[in-house]
């Protein structure tokens, strides 16, 4: 089936073919603004489109055999859904030609699949918010142990260097007074 057959399968749902057309016109051109914006088109029960990138690569040229790059590409997928699935594989009996093949979204599910995604958008700016305030935190935490350990160093040499002052200030007349009391006794052997 081409663009033309679909329009003439439509047109008397829609009330002539030239609506029929633009509709058609319409929905194509949605689909392909948005797969080509990097978002993806769902529609319940019948598939999505999405945009996807696929890496560079080397690949082989059929004629000669030779070797070729490949550059990175982006390209469209179409995944089929589920319901579009079963009728294809005949799990799932195709409706009659008055009824509709690929059932609606239930009302309201666009929606709440527009709340659910900006959510998922908030939740994720909250997150690195959250990431990037308790790095600083943690980077605050560590300069902050840095300079405490600085201090308590800084203040553990000074102590050192108090205790060794006594120490030799002490140490210092008891030698004096042991030469002292040497030279008394020296002096008091010679007289």
């Amino acid at each position: 089936m081409n663009k033309a057959q679909l329009v003439e399968a439509i047109a008397d749902k829609l009330g002539g073919r030239q609506n029929a057309a633009e509709a058609v016109d319409a929905v194509l051109d949605a689909i392909v603004r948005a797969v080509v914006g990097g978002d993806r088109v769902s529609v319940t029960g019948f598939g999505s489109f999405e945009k996807v990138e696929r890496p560079a690569r080397y690949a082989r040229n059929p004629q000669t055999g030779e070797r070729v790059r490949v550059k990175k590409t982006s390209v469209p997928r179409f995944r089929a859904g589920q319901g579009f699935k079963d009728l294809v594989s005949g799990s799932k009996k195709l409706p009659r030609g008055g009824e509709v093949a690929v059932k609606k979204a239930p009302k309201g599910s666009l929606q709440v699949a527009a709340k659910k995604a900006a959510a998922k958008k908030a939740t994720a700016k909250k997150t690195t918010a959250k990431k990037t305030t308790a790095k600083k935190a943690a980077a605050k935490k560590t300069t902050a142990k840095k300079t405490t350990a600085k201090k308590t160093t800084a203040k553990k040499a000074a102590a050192k260097k108090t205790t060794a002052k006594k120490a030799t200030a002490k140490k210092a007349p008891a030698r004096k007074t042991a030469a002292r009391k040497t030279a008394k006794k020296t002096t008091a052997r010679k007289r």
